[in-house]
Parts: C-alpha cells; structure tokens; sequence
C-alpha cells in the first residue's frame, strides 16, 4: 500500500497547513486534527505559530514580487530558502503543541505568491494567464517524511479560472449556516470577501478580492517611519491622522472597485507603484504622512463597504473579519463605521484570526489527496471544479 493509499486509510490525519501571505511579514503553521474529508469534515486546532522573516528574507520576497527583478538563479535559491523556511515552521509547531513531527500524516504549503496574472497578456506570440508560488515542499517532504501538497492555484487557472481566492471551499466546510448567510473578510496584504448564503451548497458560494488589506497602510508606515516600523501596530499612527477627503476621492477612482467578480489583484496593483502615486498625490494635495496613513486606512474600509454594498448577489447578514487586520482598532473602526450589517471577528465564533488562512490550506491539502474537487468555480471563474495541488511524496 503506497503513501496515499495509507493516509486515505485513515479516518483522521493531522496535518499542517502554511501559509505566506502578501504582506511578505512571516511563514504562519497551523497544526490541525481532520476527521473525514467534503461536507463530513471536522476541524480541530492543536497549535499554530508565525515565524516572523528576517529583513533580508522580507525585502527580498518584495524585490522578486515586483516583476522587474530577479533571475533564474535567484528565484531557485529563494524557492529552496523559503523550503527551508518553511520546514522550520512545521518544526515550531509541533514543538508548541507537543506533537512529535513524526506523527504528521500530510503538510498542506500555499508557498509565497510572486507574481499573479489572472487577465490573458500577450507573450510569446500566445495569450498567456499565470501564477507563480515558490517555496520548495520536497524540503519539506524530505524533513517531515510525509507527504506535501503545494502550488494550488494553477489547476483552477488551467482550467480558466483566476486562481483566487482558493480558501472558499475551506471557508465552506468551516463557517455555513442554514439559518444566515455569512460574510467572511479576510485582510491581510491584500483584502478578500467570501459570502457564504444560508442553506447553501459549495456552488451557490461567491468571493473576490476587494482591494488593498494591510498593504497600502503598511509601505505608507515604513516609509513615514523611514523604514523603523513594517507597519502600523494597533492602529496607532492613522489614529491621529485626519482622512484626506480629496485624497480619499483621488484613491475611489482605482478602477478595480468597479470591476465586477470574479476578480483577484495583489502586489501588482497595490505595491511600490502605486504606493509611489499615491504619496505623490498627497504631496500635491499637501496631505501629511500621518493623514495619508488615516486616509489609506479608511480606503481599505470603504473598498470592503464597495464589495459588500455593490458586489454582492447576495448580502451578508453579518461580516466576519479575519487576518492580521482584525487587530487594528481603528481599521476595525472604520469598517464599522461604514458598514450597516454587525462587524465580528474569527474569536467571537471560537476561531483564530490569525490561523485561518493556513488551517485552510490544511483543509485544501486534505481534501487534495482524497481526490476531491476542492475549488470553487464560481468564484474563480473556472470552467469546472478540479483538485488543487500537486502531490509530493
């Protein structure tokens, strides 16, 4: 019986999920217990930690993310490092839940996504969509001696979808209801919205992205702190600015608000660029570093307002927030303040905030190697559901 056949075997697995996000901050393990796979799928959290990145590991993921550095050489030697990374992860959280790494059956690894086009480009002659995440799994698989699920997202975009978001199906198996159709926002380096409606089944569930996260606020904090601070703790900085509403006016033109789903974006739109333009424009407008971070801020809550209010088929009866923008007061107060729906987060409905993202991908590893559809093709766009991930043994 070979190693697929052994795990399928078993009724309940534990398995680690990773997770690297956009804002490039650190490599997040969850450890989990999954009883059964699709709509018999339960969850148990046995630990979770984030091993923050050095500054040369976080610059360099930027540098290679902008799409104008790196070579092949480069980008063999990050995969690897970021394997090694990676596999550092796996270790810390077994030793935080007092979990021998032998005992894990399976490793579910998004890696760190440094380019993402989701629209057909002209190259080569061909029209040509694509994804790219690296972080090496045989490193993993090699160092845990169990198997290893990783780069997820290009089945769905073979299959003609934008290979984001991919948590849906997870979110789906977790967060359903009967009786209230459930929004989950998600905000991290990038922001994204998933509504679940009440009795509903995988297909009727919808998500995209809706804008910039934490991403904006976080360049504009290291640049106004000339680089003594990644990003804006608690929310203190943009707490004592004022919001630019010419500013804010310059920022609701970005085009993407209005674009109808499925629709995914990331460092490609929301990162040096732009934050360049932006700063530009409240220097015209004489608006001061600490009012361009408020006035950044409350843009990230209204993009979540234009998905919510302009985007959605079916409205949420209520919005559950997640990610690391959970923990900033006043981004959570800005999303209040122009929401009209109640506004929780993952710890009201005995979840961690900051562990959802790679317990989903525990979930997508799981379901992966039991061959089951773990996409949703009506948020991707894709033309069928499909298995997401390759296997490495």
């Amino acid at each position: 019986m070979n190693a697929l056949q052994l795990l399928q075997e078993k009724n309940t697995l534990k398995v680690i999920g990773l997770m690297s996000g956009t804002s490039a901050d650190g490599m997040d393990a969850a450890l989990t217990e999954i009883t059964g796979y699709g709509l018999q799928t339960k969850v148990k959290a046995l630990g979770f930690v984030s091993l923050p990145y050095s500054d040369a590991v976080r610059e360099e993921i930027l540098r290679l993310a902008s799409g104008t550095a790196g070579g092949s050489r480069d980008l063999c030697l990050f995969s690897f490092a970021l394997g090694e990374i990676s596999l550092q992860a796996c270790r810390a959280v077994c030793e935080q839940s007092g979990v021998p790494p032998e005992a894990v059956d399976l490793v579910g690894s998004h890696g760190q996504t440094l380019y993402h086009v989701p629209a057909a480009v002209d190259y080569l002659g061909h029209a040509v969509r694509g994804t790219l995440q690296l972080g090496e799994p045989s490193v993993i698989c090699e160092g845990l001696g169990c198997p290893v699920v990783s780069d997820f997202r290009v089945r769905d975009m073979a299959a003609g979808g934008q290979g984001a978001p991919v948590v849906p199906y997870a979110e789906y198996l977790l967060y359903r209801r009967q009786d209230q159709s459930v929004g989950l926002q998600n905000i991290g380096g990038i922001g994204n919205l998933t509504v679940l409606p009440k009795g509903g089944a995988p297909e009727d569930t919808f998500a995209f992205d809706t804008g910039p996260g934490n991403m904006v606020m976080d360049q504009v904090t290291e640049r106004m702190t000339a680089g003594k601070m990644r990003y804006d703790e608690n929310g203190a900085l943009a707490a004592q600015g004022v919001c630019s509403e010419a500013l804010l006016r310059w920022m609701l033109q970005d085009p993407y608000l209005k674009k109808q789903p499925p629709k995914s974006t990331g460092r490609e739109d929301y990162g040096k660029a732009y934050v360049d333009a932006l700063l530009q424009k409240a220097q015209e407008l004489g608006v001061r570093g600490l009012d361009a971070l408020a006035t950044a801020c409350r843009f990230t809550a209204v993009c979540i307002q234009a998905a919510v209010e302009e985007h959605c088929p079916v409205r949420p009866d209520c919005l559950v927030v997640g990610g690391g923008g959970s923990h900033n007061p006043t981004l959570m107060k800005e999303i209040r303040r122009v929401l009209s729906i109640p506004v929780l987060v993952n710890e009201d409905l005995g979840f961690d905030s900051d562990a959802k993202e790679a317990v989903a991908f525990a979930i997508l590893a799981n379901e992966c190697i039991h061959g089951a559809a773990n996409s949703v093709p009506s948020v991707t766009g894709a033309a069928h559901p499909v298995v997401m991930g390759k296997i490495s043994l």
